[in-house]
């Protein structure tokens, strides 16, 4: 999507920002987090939910107002005009909010990863053998085909002998790859464990090898300029009680199914199961999900993007403030695992 037509959206957004239902004109509101996740998802950025339903925020005490919108123009609107404290975004908008001097920082990430896997035929043994071979992706220059190229470029392969097939959706792919049309692709893990008919297919890489060879922070939490400078306090509660109930799921992976199975009945508690174990160890954000080193990775990984060659690239101290989390894991400490705090 081209910064021209995501701005214009955002304006848009901003124009229907008072028929939102936290548009109260309250002073004393709850803390008011802003979701793009119109239900919870099956991803780790569901930990805002539960942190939510099962009192995380509450033993923390800080009440939390969690509102949902329907995309990311909105919840950036709701954000700059003062209608919210935090948002979850995307990193390529928060980028785009500090080319724009907005004072809008990022403070945590519940969900760093994309969750991504590589799916192929059992004939495909390493990525090297992708040379020659058709890889699905959803559209040229989308997040599975940049990301994917990183992880390929990362092992060796050369990319220009692979040939990238834009052809949608993960389901879709699914299919194409099942059907034998193409011979591997990149999917969320809950969408390969939705493919039907694996026969012949396998995992070529699972989340955490993917993740080490392209080290691509998704989605982040910021926060306004406003609650920055009069709530700190309040972030740093919502803060210590996402990495609190991160660390939980971590720990016990069956509370997060016991969570998925009311809050959505309609995914088997066995996919649940899985999705659950798959997390464990790998991506869960212990320790708040902000590593400057995997944060200047994704920076300079968006601005390889044509979307991104005509704004200016921002330092990190533009667009993030590591002094909240730090504050919460110099009061909780830190714990062992791939989530861990690099400055």
């Amino acid at each position: 999507m081209s910064t021209k037509r995501t701005w214009g959206m955002i304006v848009g957004a901003l124009a229907a920002i008072g028929t939102l239902p936290f548009a109260t004109g309250v002073s004393a509101a709850p803390f008011t987090i802003i979701s793009t996740d119109v239900t919870t998802q099956l991803v780790p950025n569901s930990v805002t939910d539960f942190a939510d339903t099962l009192g995380y925020f509450k033993r923390e005490g800080v009440e939390v107002n969690i509102v949902r919108v329907q995309a990311t123009p909105s919840a950036v609107a709701a954000l700059q005009s003062g209608q919210g404290d935090m948002a979850n975004i995307s990193v390529d908008q928060a980028l785009l909010l500090a080319a724009q001097g907005t004072g809008v920082k990022a403070v945590t990430s519940p969900n760093k990863s994309l969750g991504y896997i590589i799916a192929a035929k059992d004939s495909i043994a390493t990525l090297k053998d992708l040379e020659g071979k058709a890889f699905a992706v959803a559209r040229v220059g989308s997040a599975d085909y940049s990301a994917s190229l990183l992880v390929m470029r990362t092992s060796g392969v050369t990319t220009d002998k692979v040939n990238m097939v834009a052809i949608g959706a993960p389901d879709v792919r699914g299919q194409a790859l099942s059907a034998g049309r193409v011979d591997a692709t990149t999917m969320s893990y809950g969408a390969w464990l939705a493919v039907p008919d694996k026969k012949g297919l396998h995992l070529l890489i699972d989340q955490d090898a993917y993740y080490k060879a392209a080290p691509v922070i998704n989605k982040i939490n910021v926060v306004s300029a406003n609650a920055l400078k009069n709530k700190r306090t309040e972030i740093e509660a919502v803060i210590r009680a996402l990495t609190k109930a991160s660390r939980d799921f971590d720990a016990d992976p069956k509370k997060w199914v016991d969570g998925m199975v009311v809050a959505r009945p309609d995914i088997p508690r066995a996919t649940l199961e899985q999705l659950a174990a798959s997390f464990k160890g790998v991506s869960w954000s212990t320790n708040g999900g902000m590593n400057a080193k995997e944060l200047q990775v994704t920076e300079d990984f968006t601005f390889e993007s044509p979307d991104f060659k005509d704004v200016k690239k921002p330092a990190l101290a533009d667009w993030i403030d590591f002094g909240p989390v730090d504050a919460v894991l110099k009061a909780i400490g830190t714990v062992p695992g791939p989530d861990q705090p690099a400055r």
